[in-house]
């Protein structure tokens, strides 16, 4: 009797341990999440630490794919976490990750088992529009990273371009109202396993103008204007040789700027030319190996020259200002002359 009493018991503790309305909730441990950080190099209006809201991955368990294109939130401390939400495999299963971020860098975007690109990507042609270009890599399991989140390290995948310009020169006014980049391949496609970029043949200008005009002096000033800094491909540049090829068929790199020199004393005009107003840029060859993540800012100094009329407009290749006004002086030797002057009054 004892022992069919002490079941009865058992059973109603059973019974009333089930009897809630809510349901048991079973521990799966803490969703995967991730802590970014990005590297310094950067652009005016770049991605960084603390605007970044927003990142975009993709996980592979081994060859199998997990999740793809999954947007992840920036919440508390600063973790990013999924909507959705995604566990680590409990037998710490190591899984890999591909993250980038904008959402829509442009091109096509395509990160599969077989194959993870960018392809045909082109910088937006207004300065304005440009994006940065971020992305990172890593693997993790459940052991090391489910309690404090992934660490994703991200870097800048795009070169940064700065305009500067300067002059000493006390005769002449330089005025800036627009910049131009000319001819830099405008179309490549990137791999996220190497962090390579392979160019394409297409190159542009990415120019900006501006009304109010920006007089130079001798502290280098950026000359801009509201579009802000250039975020372009990485890339080896072939400069433009404004002698043997003025009119640049090959399509060389060049700087311009958008240019009025005056002299300061009379406010004459000498550039654009008297002779042909529409000559009203300023260009110069570069050459430079752009880099992935790096700034280049450029300062052209014009104290002592104005570089080449524009190969996009009539006159190309024709120095802006020759050399120096000077002169070659002779000062002819006084003679004698005999003059016999009469004193003689009348």
């Amino acid at each position: 009797m004892k022992t069919k009493v002490l079941f009865m018991g058992l059973a109603a503790l059973a019974l009333a341990s089930c009897s809630s309305d809510e349901p048991a909730e079973i521990n799966q441990g803490r969703a995967i999440g991730f802590r970014p950080a990005i590297g310094t190099n950067s652009r005016a209006t770049e991605i960084n630490n603390s605007n970044l809201s927003a990142i975009t991955v993709s996980a592979f368990m081994g060859q199998q794919e997990l999740f793809a294109d999954l947007s992840f939130t920036k919440g508390n401390q600063g973790i990013f976490t999924s909507d959705p939400e995604y566990y680590w495999p409990g037998d710490d299963t190591p899984l890999n990750f591909y993250a980038y971020s904008p959402t829509a860098p442009g091109g096509n975007l395509s990160i599969t088992t077989s194959s993870k690109t960018l392809t045909d990507f082109s910088p937006a042609q207004s300065l304005g529009d440009q994006v940065d270009f971020i992305t990172s890599t890593a693997s993790g399991k459940k052991s090391t990273n489910e309690a404090n989140g992934v660490e994703l390290t991200f870097n800048h995948r795009l070169s940064q371009i700065e305009i500067q310009a300067k002059t000493d020169n006390d005769a002449y006014t330089f005025e800036v109202t627009g910049i131009k980049i000319g001819k830099p391949v405008s179309k490549a496609s990137y791999d996220f396993d190497t962090n390579v970029w392979t160019p394409s043949t297409d190159r542009a200008i990415y120019q900006d103008t501006y009304t109010t005009p920006i007089t130079l002096g001798s502290e280098a000033v950026s000359v801009m204007g509201q579009g802000g800094n250039a975020i372009l491909i990485p890339q080896q540049l072939t400069a433009w040789d404004p002698e043997n090829d003025a009119a640049n068929a090959n399509s060389g790199a060049y700087l311009a700027l958008k240019l009025r020199i005056a002299t300061k004393a009379t406010d004459v005009e000498v550039y654009p030319f008297p002779s042909n107003p529409d000559n009203d840029w300023a260009a110069i060859p570069i050459d430079t190996d752009w880099e992935a993540g790096k700034k280049y800012v450029y300062t052209l100094d014009l104290t002592h020259g104005g570089g080449y009329v524009d190969p996009e407009d009539p006159g190309h290749g024709t120095p802006v200002l020759g050399g120096p006004i000077k002169f070659t002086v002779n000062v002819v030797d006084w003679t004698e002359a005999d003059s016999t002057v009469d004193m003689t009054t009348k």
